[in-house]
């Protein structure tokens, strides 16, 4: 039996940890195209794999043409998620940081776009995960 050095299991844990989370966010993305939307968001999520193609004010144009308050909370989570991972993919392909948000007074990036167009709204309360912490919203453990 060989010893592993803390260093090894750390490198060995991460991994674990990274395959895990990239299954559940697949099971995520399969469950939304398997779902009531899934005809909605199937074409969206065709334009995500294929980003070096479509033209940043297409993918906003495409996503100004759902209704998003029709569309359930943890949805919409998802499809943000595989939003911004296809913009974060592209534009390190480019060469580019992974992320690059306006600073104030300059214009929107294409992500920013994008969450306030499906955003635009408030989640009705009942479809809001309820979290823990000390924010407006979160559940108390008192």
């Amino acid at each position: 039996m060989r010893n592993h050095s803390k260093t090894e299991k750390e490198v060995a844990n991460n991994a674990r940890l990274l395959r895990a989370w990239e299954k559940f966010h697949r099971e995520e993305r399969e469950a939304v195209l398997a779902g009531p939307y899934g005809t909605t968001l199937a074409e969206l999520f065709r334009m995500f794999q294929n980003m070096k193609h479509v033209r940043s004010s297409q993918l906003i144009g495409y996503m100004r043409a759902i209704e998003w308050s029709q569309i359930d909370f943890p949805t919409r989570l998802t499809v943000l998620h595989e939003v911004n991972a296809a913009i974060t993919k592209l534009r390190e392909q480019q060469g580019l940081p992974p992320m690059d948000d306006a600073l104030p007074g300059e214009p929107l990036r294409a992500y920013q776009v994008i969450r306030n167009v499906m955003n635009q709204f408030p989640a009705p309360l009942q479809e809001r995960p309820m979290r823990r912490g000390p924010y407006p919203g979160a559940k108390s453990d008192e």
